[in-house]
């Protein structure tokens, strides 16, 4: 038994009508039929439609379905009427198969940042607002983020550690003065240079290296090495510089007559700036009394600049040179004992070194007969200074006393210098300095100067 179709005209079906390709997808049961006029397909229907692929529903597109109050009827799946779409279909709602998610821009400046430690603070935020935009969007760059977010958080603890301990200014400086070529803190003993400006000011930041041979503002004769992590003060600073500068000079210059009367000691020491990056170095300099003076020549006189004979000759001087000074301050009136140890004392010296000269080998014969001379006035002034530690009195000491100073930086002493190719200019001493062999020096001055 079939069920008659419903009322209404219904257009005549094509007995040779082809039927109509199959898609391979499923058909869907609620799409509404093409427009025009439906083909009885070759397969019988049944009681309730059906379809080439099967049996459709109660309510299917060609299934009669009673008659209701709906516009199709009120079967359980509710018809729309032709046209309407109940369904999104491709580009209504669906992103098409295969397509990748973007990649999210906040996390690739954040990562960036992050790299670059600049501005880490904004790396920072950058990254946790990828974070949030990628959760809830679904795009990609999350691993981006994390990594900038965590760059830049080690960077802004290291500018909030830098900036709190004042290390970011003093590493800024110290590397602008570490990058000079011509930094003070490269000079080395035999170093000759110019400081900026007109005059040897008393802050140096920066010196100009130049050949001790022209011009030059100072010459560097030593540096002393400072310990310890703390700046120990200026004050410390400065008896070190004192006592240690006057002490080289005697090792770099041994010829004390070449240090003129417009030669000064004077010493770069570190401040508490330049302590904190690493400066920890006294440096000693020979410059001109004059601030605007300069230097000529080296004033290096050593085992590096002398020949065997000016070396042994001066270092024979320099033994009776510092025995010499230290000469009592209390004269003989108020302290014979002490005058006479030291007369003794001298005199020792003075016929040791006479002796050691003695059994020189002099490297021709125009030096020998100079330092004959000199060699005999040095015994014999070890005569008078024996019989000075044998006075009974303060009179009977100063009378050998001044025959034994008449040989001090005699006649003989200047032919002999002349001999061996040394300065002849007897120096004038400043009985008030205690700066030792070398006459002037500076001992009184304010020489100490800051870099």
């Amino acid at each position: 038994m079939s069920i008659p179709p419903p009322p209404g005209p219904h257009p005549p079906q094509d007995p040779y009508q082809s039927p109509q390709p199959q898609s391979p997808y499923p058909q869907d049961p609620f799409a509404p039929p093409p427009p025009g006029p439906h083909p009885q397909g070759p397969h019988p229907q049944g009681p309730y439609g059906q379809g080439p692929h099967g049996p459709q529903g109660p309510a299917g597109p060609m299934g009669p379905g009673p008659m209701g109050p709906g516009p199709m009827g009120p079967g359980p799946y509710p018809q729309a009427p032709y046209g309407a779409v109940p369904y999104p279909v491709w580009g209504q709602g669906y992103s098409p198969y295969g397509r990748p998610s973007p990649v999210n821009g906040v996390a690739i400046a954040s990562l960036v940042l992050g790299l670059l430690c600049f501005l880490p603070g904004v790396g920072l935020l950058l990254g946790i607002i990828a974070l949030v935009q990628i959760s809830k969007k679904g795009e990609r760059g999350k691993a981006m983020a994390i990594a900038g977010t965590v760059l830049s958080s080690l960077g802004l603890a290291v500018w909030i550690l830098a900036l709190s301990t004042s290390g970011a200014s003093d590493f800024w400086d110290g590397f602008k003065e570490g990058a000079s070529g011509n930094s003070s803190f490269s000079l080395v003993k035999g170093d000759c240079f110019d400081v900026p400006g007109e005059t040897f000011e008393e802050d140096v930041y920066d010196v100009d290296e130049v050949a001790c041979s022209g011009e030059h503002d100072a010459e560097v004769f030593a540096s002393v090495p400072l310990s310890g992590s703390d700046f120990p003060g200026d004050d410390h600073v400065t008896d070190v510089a004192e006592d240690k500068c006057y002490t080289l000079r005697d090792v770099y210059a041994m010829d004390p007559w070449a240090l003129t009367d417009e030669v000064d000691i004077y010493y770069l020491t570190p401040t508490a700036d330049s302590w904190s990056w690493g400066d920890r170095e006294i440096t000693c300099v020979f410059a001109n009394v004059d601030e605007k003076g300069t230097l000529t020549g080296s004033l290096r006189a050593d085992a590096t600049t002398l020949d065997a004979d000016q070396f042994a000759f001066l270092e024979a001087m320099a033994a009776v040179d510092e025995v010499l000074f230290e000469e009592p301050e209390e004269r003989a009136e108020k302290d014979l004992a002490s005058n006479r140890t030291w007369a003794g004392e001298t005199g020792d010296v003075t016929g040791d070194q006479a002796d050691q000269l003695g059994t020189h080998l002099w490297e021709t014969e125009a030096r020998k007969k100079p330092m004959a001379a000199l060699l005999k006035d040095m015994r014999d002034a070890g005569k008078e200074w024996a019989a000075a530690e044998k006075a009974t009195d303060a009179d009977g000491f100063y009378e050998h006393y001044d025959k034994a100073y008449e040989y001090v930086d005699g006649a003989t002493t200047v032919t002999a210098r002349k001999a061996l190719g040394l300065a002849t200019t007897v120096p004038t001493y400043d009985e008030d300095s205690d700066s030792g062999s070398g006459g002037t020096g500076g001992g009184d001055s304010d020489s100490g100067l800051d870099v």
